[in-house]
């Protein structure tokens, strides 16, 4: 029994680029996600079949989620590409960390002056590179998306509020110019907030998927029939609830990032 490292070990180099067993495993569910949408796509019809009335629940079930946060079935639409993607994505990713042969199957190849085995798949979420890569996607996404809704001025004046000082200064009133001067600077502490995002997302993701990848090496370990398949089931539900809350906090992420701050305003005095 080996515990795995923390980092995804090298099988291999393709002109220069390394291939990990974690990065074969996120290929083989992007290879999977390809194959669905051209099925999908070459299956389309007027009069839906089985298969695409399953399809069409499934995107109506997301949207009618996405409204509960969003509140506004248009920006539900606009975001369910990129958030309907890394849910799909990181859920599958999840699920197939728990194929047969997952951590087992593998080439014997020298690791730190020893042969040892590295083992062909990884849980691709297991690996900090693509966590931290899928995080900071999202919290940039959202700017991006701030930016293009609301306009340059508006979404960084969220961050850098010279536009409220200004206004308190051409009050010439000393209590609101010293309210804008407190604004200004909490407006500089939101945007570390902004990298403790990205810390955030990225090491939740992959230290309960990491720790569930370290408890089912330890179980099978000891115990190589039945015992493993309660901890297996309770994976099944740790990916799914992963995958619910990196693409929901990105969906608020989104949301937060495309109102206006009038519209916050109003929503807190209602509250």
């Amino acid at each position: 029994m080996t515990i795995p490292p923390l980092q995804a070990e090298q099988l291999f180099n393709i002109g220069g680029l390394p291939i990990t067993n974690a990065y074969i495993n996120s290929s083989l569910a992007l290879l999977l996600f390809i194959a669905a949408a051209f099925l999908i796509r070459f299956n389309l019809k007027e009069i839906p079949g089985k298969f695409q009335n399953a399809v069409e629940a499934l995107l109506e079930f997301l949207l009618g989620y996405f409204d509960q946060v969003t509140h506004d079935r248009a920006k539900s639409r606009r975001f369910l590409p990129l958030v309907g993607t890394l849910f799909f994505f990181i859920l599958a990713s999840n699920w197939m960390s728990l194929i047969p042969g997952t951590g087992s199957i593998g080439l014997w190849l020298p690791h730190k002056g020893e042969i040892e085995l590295i083992p062909l798949l990884r849980p691709a979420m297991s690996d900090l590179n693509l966590t931290l890569a899928m995080a900071a996607l999202s919290v940039i996404a959202s700017h991006l998306f701030g930016l293009f809704t609301l306009g340059a001025f508006v979404h960084l004046n969220k961050f850098i509020q010279l536009g409220t000082l200004w206004k308190a200064v051409k009050t010439l009133n000393p209590v609101k110019i010293l309210v804008a001067c407190v604004e200004l600077v909490v407006g500089f502490i939101e945007l570390f907030s902004e990298i403790a995002k990205v810390v955030s997302l990225s090491l939740r993701l992959f230290g309960n998927i990491f720790a569930g990848e370290v408890l089912l090496t330890v179980i099978s370990g000891l115990f190589a029939f039945a015992m493993p398949l309660p901890f297996m089931a309770l994976e099944l539900i740790v990916g799914i609830v992963q995958a619910t809350v990196f693409s929901m906090l990105t969906l608020v992420y989104l949301t937060v990032a495309t109102t206006h701050p009038h519209e916050n305003e109003g929503e807190a005095a209602h509250a």
